[in-house]
């Protein structure tokens, strides 16, 4: 059977893998070409260097501004030699009181963090260890995918919250007293609104929970859903780093120079068996957040950097000047530049 010169040209075509032009295959879009020249290489150097320096003092400012008082409690609370003996003996008083003496101003509210170190929350199989869906969906309890070992209990029945990290919740508490005054912890709003609102449900409550053999820290109150378990909700949330903080609560009231804080801690975590240290932190804020000084000093010593770099290429260029070409004769500048005149 005999084709036309058309269907003959349409069965090539087809079979030509000859791509079709387009100024998007042949990169001829149009684009931002700058020139790099010395005045706006000088210029983007000297307003980078004039914007960051000023932001980096501004910061570092801020940073010297907070007060913050450290005390790492986890040796002087152990007086016993054996320490992991005595953390697990649950008829032991563990009840340990620390006095702060604040040397300076602190302005309310003033955030109370618990500080552990050597504790990796971000070990891969540690992360895993729970389960999402269970921890938002009632009709989801049962779901205990990815929480070996702690996915049951011994008779069999789903543990809610179930899996590692919910597990070892931590259970050190803290109560304050400023100059002999009781002082009210602020435990309230203490956790992520996007947490509280999506990961954790409403209507999920605690079963089951720290009734294996081996207890691994706090346990949770049956009657609270596990929207409303805030210090649950903030443990959940796992640090990148094996030493981070966690907000504990906060102290509403001023604090004064001079003033002594006394803290009975109830030290009932036990990071003894892995060499872990624990501190508590209180700590002022700034619009930075809390004190950090390598923002300020990153933007700093970028902005000097570029400071440095802009002087050096006036310099350069004061003392060997070059002549400029005529960007008329770039290639995208040409009219035609497959076929120049």
């Amino acid at each position: 059977m005999s084709m036309s010169g058309s269907e003959t040209e349409s069965v090539a075509s087809r079979r030509s893998k000859k791509p079709k032009y387009s100024k998007f295959t042949q990169q001829e879009l149009p684009a931002c070409k700058p020139l790099l020249t010395p005045g706006i290489v000088i210029g983007a150097f000297s307003l980078i260097g004039i914007v960051f320096v000023p932001i980096g003092l501004a910061s570092l400012s801020a940073s010297q501004d907070i007060v913050e008082l450290i005390d790492r409690y986890d040796a002087e609370c152990v007086t016993a030699n054996d320490k992991v003996g005595f953390i697990q003996d649950t008829k032991t008083d563990k009840a340990c009181t620390r006095k702060i003496t604040v040397p300076k101003p602190m302005k309310g509210p003033v955030h109370i963090y618990y500080q552990l170190e050597n504790f990796y929350q971000n070990h891969r199989r540690y992360v895993k260890s729970r389960n999402d869906k269970q921890l938002r969906l009632k009709e989801a309890a049962s779901t205990i995918t990815n929480c070996e070992p702690e996915a049951t209990s011994e008779d069999g029945a789903p543990i809610v919250p179930c899996g590692l990290i919910a597990w070892s919740l931590f259970n050190d508490t803290y109560s304050f007293s400023l100059n002999k005054k009781a002082v009210v912890v602020n435990k309230k709003n203490i956790a992520w609104d996007s947490d509280k609102n999506k990961k954790f449900g409403s209507d999920v409550f605690p079963s089951n929970f720290q009734k294996g053999g081996l207890v691994g820290g706090a346990k949770l109150n049956e009657k609270l859903p596990l929207s409303e378990q805030e210090d649950l909700i903030v443990w959940m949330r796992t640090a990148a780093l094996p030493t981070f903080r966690k907000l504990y609560g906060r102290i509403e009231t001023d604090i004064m120079a001079s003033d002594e804080i006394t803290v009975v801690i109830q030290n009932n975590y036990n990071t003894y068996s892995f060499g872990g240290m624990k501190a508590l932190v209180l700590s002022t804020t700034s619009w930075i957040g809390g004190r950090n000084n390598f923002i300020g000093v990153a933007y700093v010593a970028i902005g000097g950097i570029c400071l440095f770099l802009a002087m050096g290429f006036v310099v350069l260029y004061v003392l060997k000047p070059r002549t400029l070409g005529d960007p008329a004769y770039l290639s995208w500048n040409k009219e035609n530049p497959d076929h120049p005149n």
